[in-house]
């Protein structure tokens, strides 16, 4: 099946910020482990593995498409302490977010409401699941204080 070149243009964009995306998390896990913050090691390695299953689905449809995925990712931020790491995860999310929003508007217009229909579900996970657990943090963080959020956190 061969998909069209917009289409395609825009899933291997897609599949950049979940690269980026994946590797962020990865070596924010790795610290959050390293500064012995647990709850937040665990939990960030399970955010780079939902990544990683994005990316792979991104893999199967631009094949499916007749498309050469580009494995290149965009540009990571690694946070210098624990509530920038947590801001810039958000700010990748809704960056994730925004180019998952253009991207099912695309496929409407060139009618792919199969890859649509992926993105779609994609966008509630990133929106219910990912952002939404990172906004929390940030609040707990305002609403606790840092130590107590960090204490919480070990």
């Amino acid at each position: 099946m061969q998909g069209k070149k917009s289409v395609l243009d825009c899933l291997n964009k897609l599949l950049a910020g979940e690269l980026a995306a994946r590797d962020q998390y990865f070596i924010h896990a790795r610290m959050y482990a390293e500064w012995g913050y647990t709850k937040l090691h665990d939990r960030i390695a399970h955010e780079m593995e939902d990544e990683t299953g994005h990316a792979s689905r991104f893999i199967e449809r631009i094949l499916m498409l007749g498309g050469t995925p580009k494995m290149v990712p965009a540009k990571i931020t690694v946070g210098k302490d624990v509530a920038d790491m947590l801001q810039k995860d958000l700010d990748v999310e809704l960056e994730v977010r925004d180019n998952l929003k253009a991207a099912i508007a695309l496929c409407e217009k060139e009618q792919d409401y199969v890859t649509r229909q992926y993105l779609v579900a994609q966008l509630q996970d990133t929106e219910e699941d990912h952002a939404h657990w990172l906004e929390q943090q940030l609040r707990l963080i305002d609403a606790m204080g840092l130590q107590n959020y960090l204490q919480s956190q070990a």
